[in-house]
């Protein structure tokens, strides 16, 4: 700790037998990595390192792990980082008995260093940089047994920065990233969505609300003559809320599965927004993720069985039963597999068999009992109440014209709500495919209450487009419509993959894709 240390030497490859020269496979080697752009990752307290240059206006970036190596651009020649100059910034605190490392710095140089390191060295600065490249091809060919020196500088500097505040210049990494574009996110959203809220507005105001009144209350010889002469929503007014004729039972599981997702999500992203779930703290986010679904099991449990108690539904244990175990079994056996693939790679990011194990222990001694325990409280309570009375016989559904038929319909509404979160869903896949980190909670919680505003009025306003052309069989194009944006959000990642992302080998595309 504070102590200075020029020119270290790690090892020198091709000294002895200890330390065996560079081969032409371990050349070929450096080689594809600094190809597919392989990035070294060091910590220190915690803190990854970051390496640092300069952008156009000279500001500092920070780019998170150190790259392997580079192409010189005349001579086309690769060559290998073989000297890190290390910064690391402390702080001291009268408060505190000690000094605390607040910053990692890593500066990579490629140098072809002498047999003696002292002597491209400075006390001081450290290394020299006026020296030519640690090049490992010569005019595009592969040099065998080579022979290289790997050597670091170790500098302490004091910061004013404070511990609390370490984090910051990671999150933003350096400023590359202006909040603008979240902002014109946000505006983007807000547009659509009060531009959906007005149409809302105005079919709830001026269409229904009067009518629902009467036709809630015993007409007159006057009204019912009236009403034959109605045409639209209304000569529907006793079919809306007849239950689904199409699998009413996988509806209710599908509305207890999502409103889990629902309560998960909103709960993870209000942690991180106010600072329960930082980046800061490794894996937080994901365990987050994995209880709160647990958890809101019950809520999943209850969901389902209001649902199905109001479809005339007494299927309770195999609906109950359904919740359970489809969703989370389909996405455990997604990633068992997933696992399976990657575990043969022999990559260091396969889950061991020990934590599978954890999460399947969790899910069915936890998560299960919560379902059937929020099914229990949902069959005891009261059957829901629709605002109209549902007639005994079904009416005839005229024939519906093409643009309300339901792959339109879908393909149509999905791209409102899938318009309110895509220049963010940008940054969360950068987030996870490009090393860098998401810190700004607070703009993804305000797009997500804006994704739920938009799915939900655009499900009413379709809706009611289907009524007032007396198509009464609304549940399932209700819920179709909004998800339909998740098809344009699975459509935008493959977009993703190949316009921003260069991945080599089946696996990496069979984890992207899975």
């Amino acid at each position: 700790m504070k102590v200075n240390q020029s020119c270290k030497v790690l090892c020198i490859k091709g000294v002895d037998k200890t330390e065996p020269a560079l081969s032409k496979a371990d050349v070929e080697l450096f080689m594809k990595r600094i190809k597919e752009d392989y990035n070294v990752n060091w910590m220190v307290d915690n803190l990854p390192a970051a390496a640092t240059g300069l952008l156009d206006d000279g500001s500092k970036l920070y780019a998170r792990g150190i790259p392997v190596g580079g192409v010189e651009r005349n001579t086309g020649n690769y060559f290998v980082y073989n000297h890190h100059k290390l910064t690391i910034n402390y702080h001291e605190d009268p408060a505190y008995v000690g000094a605390r490392v607040v910053g990692f710095e890593v500066y990579p140089m490629s140098v072809m260093q002498k047999e003696k390191v002292s002597e491209d060295c400075d006390s001081v600065t450290g290394m020299s940089e006026n020296q030519p490249h640690m090049t490992i091809t010569s005019n595009g060919a592969v040099v065998d047994g080579m022979k290289m020196t790997f050597s670091y500088d170790v500098f302490w500097v004091p910061s004013e920065i404070q511990w609390a505040s370490r984090w910051d210049i990671y999150l933003s990494m350096g400023g590359l990233y202006s909040d603008y574009v979240h902002w014109f996110s946000i505006v983007n959203s807000i547009i659509i969505a009060v531009f959906l809220t007005g149409l809302v507005a105005m079919i709830m105001v001026r269409a229904l609300r009067l009518d629902i009144q009467r036709y809630n209350r015993v007409l007159t010889e006057e009204e019912k003559a009236e009403e034959a002469e109605e045409k639209g929503w209304k000569l529907v007014h006793d079919q809306v809320f007849r239950p689904p004729t199409v699998m009413p039972l996988t509806f209710a599981v599908l509305m207890g599965i999502g409103s889990q997702l629902t309560c998960m999500s909103l709960s993870t992203i209000v942690f991180a927004a106010i600072g329960f779930l930082s980046p800061a703290n490794r894996g937080s986010l994901m365990i987050a993720l994995l209880l709160l679904f647990l958890l809101f099991g019950i809520v999943a449990g209850y969901t389902t069985a209001r649902t199905h108690k109001a479809f005339n539904g007494t299927q309770w244990q195999r609906v109950t039963l359904i919740t359970a175990l489809a969703f989370p079994g389909f996405i455990f056996t997604v990633l068992l597999i997933l696992n399976g693939v990657v575990s043969r790679t022999g990559s260091a990011n396969t889950v061991s068999l020990a934590s599978m194990l954890t999460v399947l222990a969790l899910w069915l001694l936890l998560s299960v009992p919560l379902v059937f325990a929020g099914a229990f409280y949902g069959f005891k309570a009261e059957k829901m109440e629709f605002p109209t009375r549902v007639s005994p016989l079904p009416r005839a559904i005229p024939e519906q014209p093409w643009y309300l038929s339901t792959p339109l319909v879908m393909a149509v509404g999905g791209i409102l709500p899938f318009g309110t979160v895509f220049v963010e869903l940008f940054f969360i896949l950068t987030s996870l495919w490009m090393d860098q980190y998401y810190y700004v909670f607070g703009f993804l919680l305000l797009v997500w209450v804006l994704l739920i505003i938009t799915c939900c009025e655009i499900s009413i306003a379709l809706t009611y487009f289907a009524l007032c052309s007396e198509d009464y069989k609304w549940w399932w194009r209700s819920a179709l419509v909004p998800a339909a944006s998740g098809c344009y959000l699975y459509a935008y990642c493959v977009y993703y993959f190949f316009t921003n992302l260069n991945m080599e080998g089946t696996v990496p595309q069979m984890l992207y894709f899975g």
